[in-house]
Parts: structure tokens; sequence; C-alpha cells
């Protein structure tokens, strides 16, 4: 199948020069060396499937048959050509994996054919053809003399210069240790003449793009009558455009016959004997070899996007000018369409393509990546995210992944129950890489342990580079220290426990009302949130709803998964007020349909509506501390022991943030200082309320009661456990706090704590 409107000659028809050969043979070898780096061998090598663009450059076609029938295993028919394959091929047993060498005597059975301009046995049938092959393995003349003498032609032989024979007789040498492999032969003295013109540069690092790690550009030749910019993009994203309007390749293939609808009963044989002698059973040629090429047109595809200026084509990435800004602005009305809309909108992917494309800058990224990602470039823009670079594949090869673990029987057990409604992941293919992937990490990090879960965290990951193994690999590595880290300790009891107690804190004082019910029903997070963040929702939603949770996950820190967990409390909260205990369980063990778009959102307002410093995790990992930035940090929040986190019913908050809300003017805020008459006079922050606290006494809260949907922060040295409970109690309030060293100038409270309690949302920017 092609996608494209432009056909390449068979080489077959095509009369060469020398040098024209010697380039041919040179381009092959390339691209062979290639595919091998890319662990697939070609084994359909023939002219046939060496075509010639216009330019006089060669494309390998066909090269994907024998990787995708599992070295020719999975199909009841042979693959290759009888007359160009090896002689050990024939020799070993029907499937025998064959190594890149076997391609290596392909080619040079048809570089032979060009040299001597003449076909090789071209009136023999298929079955003599591979007598003949197999003929060469007696001679004791070289393989190069026998074929020339054989067809008449050791005279031109001879002709030939000394180092394309010798090139030609390494390629035809009858035992595969003596052959080289391509990346050998490419270093060969037939080649050391070459000009810049005749090399290939499709696959060097001048084509990956700066921040896309991985991933390669690869351009689709454009001849001199084929103007379309369109077709200046990858055949990757050619095809997913062509799909987005409309391409099925189901429906073409139907169209010229290759796929047949036939029920399954018509394929059972009439009478079956017990020895295994089966009759009436008619052949079904669908599963025979049909070697025709089947064009895609891309007339849809133009239809679609006809309408689209030039300039579409080539955007401009740092746009000045509102003028331009505006023009660019009118094009992507789609842009406020729901996502799964955006995603599914020929035009409006196209543009985010070609823009993603041309993107150099990581800041730039950073921005587009707030509006959306692209399905087609997720995977790359997740790694540029992540900050992957490097030799991620040398990296990833220099693992040992084949040794026996200990873990590997849990990760046989997890592999197949993980995402198995996906075909990808669910494929035997699938299975070897998640295997592969997941022992890769374990052995990498000997600190942790293997914890199941894992599992659901390299899926997508896996999914987006399914052939690219070394990237998801430290796509996964940079993921988990950066939202998980010392989550898969051997003992991360107080990891989980800091982190669910964040979580309900957080329920508290944006959702005081809901924390109550929870709390009185004794339904606690341990009883539901733990596979949510020990596996960031992967384990809990489909795929393709990870995918755009992720998307904006990767853009925020460790605490964001926080308010995704509260975003989806807040749409179970009507269900989850009028159910006791059993009834929670039920609902978290069944997790109803969630809106991911308005999870979203919801997370992205509450995050930004949210002290930072009340998801502060000690066992976070912490960011490097600006130099010089002593007076802040002194003001920023300190460790607390899990036990204490446990026994308060609310958040707490640090002495910077506190200032922070006191700086703004139009913030709905009110400070309560409980200390002593004493104390408070001696000094306190401006405009606070004086209520005095005492065990032994009730105060008078009126003044709170009136303030509510207001965030409160209540200062205090003493009895703070007490003065917590009673006001969280009031109107179902919460109240957050944390050892603060100065709160104003002139004033010093060494042991004080801050609180804070809010009965309605407020929302601050």
């Amino acid at each position: 199948m092609v996608v494209s409107e432009y056909h390449p000659q068979s080489m077959k028809s095509q009369r060469l020069t020398l040098d024209e050969v010697v380039k041919v043979a040179f381009q092959s070898l390339q691209a062979l060396n290639y595919l091998n780096e890319c662990g697939i061998v070609h084994r359909s090598l023939c002219p046939e499937n060496i075509l010639l663009t216009d330019s006089g450059d060669i494309q390998l076609f066909n090269y994907g048959l024998y990787y995708m029938t599992g070295g020719g295993i999975d199909v009841s028919f042979p693959i290759g050509h009888p007359k160009y394959i090896a002689p050990e091929v024939y020799l070993g047993s029907r499937g025998a994996k064959s190594g890149p060498k076997v391609d290596v005597w392909s080619l040079g059975m048809i570089i032979l054919e060009l040299a001597l301009g003449k076909e090789l046995w071209s009136d023999l049938k298929l079955t003599q053809c591979m007598r003949k092959v197999l003929s060469l393995l007696h001679i004791k003349v070289s393989v190069l003399e026998r074929l020339a003498r054989e067809h008449g032609c050791w005279e031109r032989c001879q002709e030939l210069p000394a180092e394309f024979c010798d090139f030609i007789s390494k390629c035809l040498s009858i035992s595969a240790c003596d052959r080289p492999t391509p990346h050998q032969l490419l270093q060969h003295t037939l080649f050391h003449n070459l000009s810049e013109a005749d090399v290939m540069t499709h696959n060097t690092d001048e084509m990956q793009h700066q921040v896309f790690p991985g991933f390669h550009s690869r351009r689709t030749p454009v001849s001199e009558n084929m103007k379309h910019p369109l077709l200046e993009r990858s055949l990757q994203e050619l095809y997913y455009l062509w799909h987005l309007a409309g391409g099925d390749v189901q429906a073409e293939l139907k169209k010229q016959g290759l796929i047949r609808t036939k029920a399954p009963i018509l394929s059972i044989p009439n009478l079956v004997l017990l020895e295994g002698t089966v009759f009436g059973q008619v052949r079904d040629q669908t599963s025979m070899l049909d070697l025709r090429v089947v064009p895609l047109p891309l007339d849809t595809l133009y239809q679609r996007l006809v309408h689209m200026p030039l300039t579409s084509y080539y955007p401009l990435v740092e746009v000045k000018s509102e003028i331009i800004a505006n023009q660019d602005g009118e094009q992507l009305e789609a842009a406020a369409l729901p996502l799964v809309i955006r995603e599914r909108d020929t035009e409006y992917q196209f543009h985010r393509i070609v823009l993603y494309d041309r993107l150099i800058k990581k800041a730039t990224v950073l921005k587009e990546a707030h509006k959306d990602i692209p399905p087609l470039y997720r995977g790359n823009i997740w790694a540029a995210l992540l900050e992957v670079d490097g030799d991620v594949d040398g990296k990833y090869a220099a693992v040992d992944k084949e040794t026996p673990t200990h873990t590997d029987r849990q990760i046989e057990v997890d592999i197949p129950r993980c995402h198995q409604y996906d075909e990808l992941l669910s494929s035997c293919d699938g299975h070897h890489k998640f295997k592969r992937v997941l022992k890769a990490w374990v052995v990498s990090h000997p600190q942790y342990v293997y914890w199941q879960g894992l599992d659901s965290l390299c899926a997508p990951f896996l999914y987006l580079n399914f052939n690219n193994e070394g990237q998801a690999f430290a796509c996964l590595s940079a993921f988990i220290p950066k939202y998980l880290h010392n989550f898969f300790l051997k003992d991360n009891t107080a990891v989980i426990q800091e982190y669910l107690a964040k979580f309900y804190h957080l329920i508290a004082f944006h959702d005081p009302a809901l924390a109550n019910h929870l709390a009185g029903i004794s339904f606690i997070p341990e009883l539901f949130a733990i596979p949510w963040f020990l596996t960031m929702f992967s384990h809990v939603f489909p795929l393709h709803k990870i995918f755009h949770l992720w998307d904006k996950l990767l853009l925020g820190d460790a605490s964001f998964p926080l308010y995704v967990g509260l975003a989806i409390l807040q749409q179970l909260r009507d269900t989850l007020l009028a159910s006791g205990f059993n009834e929670c369980i039920l609902l978290f063990s069944d997790l109803p349909e969630i809106d991911m778009e308005r999870c979203v959102r919801d997370s992205i307002e509450l995050y930004c509506s949210t002290p930072r410093s009340i998801t502060y995790r000690q066992h976070a990992l912490q960011p490097d501390k600006l130099a010089g930035n002593e007076i802040s940090t002194e003001l920023e929040m300190s460790p607390v022991p899990v036990g204490d986190l446990q026994s308060e019913l609310c958040p707490r908050i640090s002495a910077a943030d506190v200032l922070e809300l006191l700086q703004r003017k139009k913030q709905k805020l009110i400070t309560v200082d409980i200390r002593t008459t004493e104390e408070y006079s001696r000094g306190t922050v401006p405009g606070s309320v004086h209520i005095p606290w005492s065990s032994g006494s009730v105060p008078d809260l009126t003044t709170l009661q009136a303030n509510k949907g207001r965030i409160v922060v209540v200062m205090g040295a003493h009895a703070l456990h007490s003065a917590n409970e009673a006001i969280f109690d009031i109107g179902g309030c919460c109240c957050y706090g944390v050892n603060a060293r100065v709160l104003h100038t002139g004033m010093k409270l060494a042991e004080a704590a801050l609180y804070s309690l809010n009965s309605n949302h407020v929302g601050f920017q």
C-alpha cells in the first residue's frame, strides 16, 4: 500500500550505468543497515522491491512482511524470491530466524544482474531456481565466476573494476560466517569515491527534530509534476491526516478484493478422518501472498485542506505582529471545541502537526502543550516535557534485561491483565516489550522494588513509543521520581500515608461537608485512593482518557495528582453524600463514567486556587533551593511527622503563603489570633481578630460564623489541636497550619502555627 500519488519506478525495468549501480548498492546498504538497527531484516529483497525515485535515489519496498509475520511463521507461504534467497535459508528449518547477512546475499545477486545487464535464470521455474542456488554450495570457484560463465558474461565480468568484483564476491560468500553485514560493507573501498550527492542523508542526525528526541523526520521526495506542499510532509503525518479525513485501509483493500468477508463456519472442512485427513476444504485465496500495490487516494484529504493558504504549511513559530497573530487565530476556530472533537478535526490537527514540527524551543513547546497536544506527536512531546534527552537507546541497551530476577514471575502475571482490551499492548510482541521495559526499570533502580501498578504506569509510555523501547523506558524513569518519588521503596508506608493525609486535608479545605461525611462513615482515602495515586490513575481509566489527563499532568508539579483525585470526588459528590460506607465501597469498586475533560478543567482550577504549601510533602522530590533565598525559605513549610498529619482534620499553610494572601487586596482573608490577651498585646498581624482560646472555656465564635466563605487564618501557640476541632465543626469549615518563624516585622512566634478555615470554595489567581 502507498499513501501517495507518487510511484517510484521498480529498478527491474531500469538500465543503469556502472556508477549508478554503485550508487544503488551503497544506498541499499544504508537502508538495510537502518532496518537492522531497528531490528528488521528484509528477507524479500529483489529488484521489484528496490524502487528508484526521479532523483535517482532508492527506496526499499515490502521490507516489513518478514517482521510482521513473526519471521514467516505466521503465514503459509514462503517469504522472498527463490532466486535471491541465500543458501543457508534453504538449509535451515522453516521459519528459522534470518540475520542481516541474508539480505547481503540478495543484494549481491541483484547488483550482479545490474552489472551484467542480464537477468539470471530467467527461463527457469521457481523450483529450478531454488536448485540452482543450492548447487552453488558445491562449486570450487567463486559464485561470481560460476554465474558469469553460466550466463556467457565472463568476459564482461572481467572488464569490471577489481573493487566492484570484490564487493560482489564478498556479498555472495557461500558461508554466512564469511559474509559481511551491511554495516561492514558500507566501509568497502568501492564507495570511497562517492560524491555527497550519492549519499542519502534522510536518516542522519540533521534530520532529527531538535525538540523531540528519537524522532526522525522523513520527507516524501517531490518530483517536478507534484507541487502540492502537503506531499512535503512525512509519510507518518500524511497517513494520520488521511485517516482523519475519512480514509479507511480496510475499505480500500476490500475494493481491490484483497479482503473478503466470509463466515467462519464456511472455513470448516466437510469431513476430517481420525488420522487427520481433511476432505472438502477449499484453499482460502485470501491467506495466500498477493503482491499487488494498492495506492491510497489523497483526493478526500486534498478537498479537506483545499482552503488552507500556503502560509499554513510554513507557519511562524513566534509571532510579534498582532495582525499576523489575529489571522492565525481565525484559522483555528476549532480551538474552542472540546478536546475529543479537536483531536478528530482534520484541519485543526493539520495546523497543530505542522506547528509542532517547527518548534525548536522548549519554552515554546510548553506554551503550545498547555493548549493541547496532537496525538501523532504525543509520545515525543511527553518525552520533551519530561526532559528526556541524550543517548536513550544506548542507556536502555546497556541494561541487562535477560538475566532472570525474582520479580519476573510477578511481572508475567501483571502484564496480561494490564489494559488487556488494547490490541497493541495485549499482543505477544506487546507483552515482550512490556516485560523488557519493566525489567530494565527494576534492574536500573536497585533502591526500589517492583510493586503492582508499575505495569499500569508503563502502559501509556509503551503504547506511545511502541517501536522505541528506549524512549518508553527513559520516560518511565523520568516520570516516577517527579510524581512518585520513593513510592516504590520496599517500605513505602510513610510515603503513602503522608500522601493520603495530604489528600484528605485537600478535601477538607475545598469541600469540608464532603470531608465530614466521609470521616463520619469511616470511608477514608486508604480504601479507594491508593490505586489512583500509585498508578497516577492509569489503572483506573482507559488509555484514551489517560492520554488527555497526562497531557496536563506532565505540565504540573508533583501535587497536581491530588487535585485530580479531588476533581473526581467532586463529580461523584452528590452520590457520595447520599451513600453510606457499603454503598461507597461498591461505587469505587466499579467507578462510574468520569468526564475527563471536566476533570482536567476542575483540577486546574483547584490547583490555581490553593496555596502551594497545603500540598507540601517532605517525601516529594524537592526542587533545588535558590541561592541567596534564605529569607523566603525561613517562612516555607517544614517537615511534619505523619502521625501529626493524620491526627489533624485540616491542612497546614506556610507563613510565606499567609503573607502572600495578606498582600492581595481582593483576597477574602481574615486572620484570627487565639493567644492570650497579654501575648496578643505585644504584637500581631494587622487587622487580626482576637479570640483567646482556652481548653477550659467555650470561646465566642460568632465572628467566625459571620465570615463563612472567607479564608480564615488562625494563629496561636497553645491548644491548637482542640481549637482545630472546634473551628472545623463550625458549619463544616476547615483549617490548616504550620510552624512559622517570622510573621510580621517586630513580632516573633517561635512555635506558632497558622490555620485557615474555608466553608465555601474561594478561588484566587
